[in-house]
């Protein structure tokens, strides 16, 4: 995969965190069992997270371990695959609490390489 590859990858998982982040802003964990429209929203967030994590290459991934990439890959397919078994509370610690951090970290790893393509 090519540098410019692996940006926009990185750049669709930061967006689609920081979207995350915005929707849950004044919300609370029982939004997820009352507004349908708002839980799907979060569940598609997270899975195409963890599909551009998918693509993200090797040698990106290791040179950034901060980023759980294993586990944000594997939690796009237990949404997808296991779509009958969806855990909201753990669905909710995720878009509140994990996604702002990840987002950050992200925005830094583009901000890098931002610096290094000057």
């Amino acid at each position: 995969m090519s540098r410019r590859e692996d940006k926009v990858a990185l750049l669709h998982m930061r967006d689609h965190a920081t979207e995350a982040v915005e929707n849950v802003r004044g919300r609370d964990r029982s939004d997820l069992d009352n507004d349908r429209i708002f839980a799907l929203a979060m569940i598609k967030l997270v899975e195409i997270i963890g599909e551009a994590a998918g693509r993200v290459s090797t040698p990106m991934r290791d040179t950034h371990k901060q980023i759980p990439w294993k586990q944000i890959i594997g939690t796009r397919h237990r949404l997808v695959h296991g779509y009958d078994q969806i855990d909201f509370d753990i669905l909710w610690k995720i878009v509140s609490f994990e996604l702002p951090r990840i987002s950050e970290q992200l925005e830094e790893i583009l901000n890098e390489d931002n610096t290094n393509e000057s």
